[in-house]
Formats: structure tokens, C-alpha cells, sequence
């Protein structure tokens, strides 16, 4: 009986240091990835809330292979060097030098669509997610957009576009 117990209680916080490591995941990404989603925004007019929502949604928060082995926070489709630097992973996805520069790159594939010169500046997220879906950044359709605004809802990434009132594109 007493080994039983012991086993239940390890069990227990076994399951409990994972689940206070997954929630301080957002936390973490949040607090990592914000400065460098308010000055991309502040640079380009693209709303921080919808840089950093994207990258959170599609890099699992950073913890995905591609967030980790290729440093692409977007599900960028292009080249990498995973053969050559011996790894078995398997990856259609592009490779980055840094995590900025996959943060950099998704804004530059945004500022070349063709309405987004109307939409600059503007900081409805809702509105920019609906242009993003129109023009085919993802296959998921309307799920992409619906998990995207939860995670903008969710941990109130519309609050880093106030940034935005302060920018001179």
C-alpha cells in the first residue's frame, strides 16, 4: 500500500510540473516575441496582435519542430539544411539564421499582397485575418482563422496594436 501511494504521488507532480511547464509556455513566447512583433508592426503597419497570434499558432509556441530546428514561427514552405547538418528530421518547411528573420520574412510575404496597402495600418486583427485567409496564406480555411483569434482573444495580443498609433510607416 505504501508503494502505491508513493507511486500516486509521483505520478501526481510528475503530471503537475508538465502542466505548469505548458502553461508557462504562452507566457514565455509572449514575452520573448512581443518586442519583435510591436517593431515589425510599427515598421510595416501590420498589427502586432496578428504577427504574434500566427507565429503562436503555427510554431505551437515555439516548441514545433520547425520552430526549433529551422527557427520558421510561420509554416514558411522553402529550403533548409537539415540533411546537411545530419539530422533524420524531414522538413518541406524554410530554414531561418534566426527567429527574428522568420518574424521578418512572414511581414515581407504580407506586404507584398495586393490589398495591403489598404489595409496598413489599420488595427482590426479580425479584418486582417479574413484579407489573410482571402488570399490563401492557409489551406485551413476559416479553423486557421477562428484558432488565430483565440489565441489573439486569449492572451490579449490586441492590446501590443496600441503600439501602432505611434508609428510613421
Amino acid at each position: 500500500m505504501f508503494l502505491t501511494s508513493k507511486r500516486v504521488l509521483l505520478g501526481g507532480l510528475l503530471i503537475s510540473s508538465l502542466t505548469a511547464s505548458a502553461q508557462r509556455t504562452p507566457k514565455k513566447y509572449i514575452e520573448q516575441f512581443s518586442p519583435v512583433a510591436v517593431t515589425l508592426s510599427q515598421e510595416t503597419g501590420v498589427p502586432a496582435s496578428v504577427i504574434l497570434g500566427i507565429a503562436m499558432l503555427e510554431s505551437g509556441m515555439g516548441t514545433s519542430k520547425n520552430a526549433r530546428l529551422l527557427r520558421n514561427h510561420f509554416g514558411i514552405v522553402g529550403k533548409n539544411n537539415l540533411a546537411k547538418r545530419g539530422l533524420t528530421y524531414r522538413s518541406m518547411y524554410r530554414e531561418y539564421t534566426t527567429d527574428t528573420a522568420s518574424y521578418r520574412h512572414f511581414t515581407k510575404v504580407v506586404m507584398k499582397k495586393k490589398w495591403f496597402t489598404a489595409m496598413k495600418g489599420n488595427e482590426d486583427y479580425n479584418q486582417w485575418l479574413d484579407k489573410l485567409i482571402r488570399s490563401g496564406y492557409s489551406s485551413a480555411g476559416q479553423v486557421w482563422v477562428g484558432r488565430v483569434r483565440s489565441m489573439i482573444k486569449k492572451y490579449k495580443l490586441y492590446e501590443l496594436d496600441d503600439a501602432m498609433k505611434l508609428a510613421k510607416y
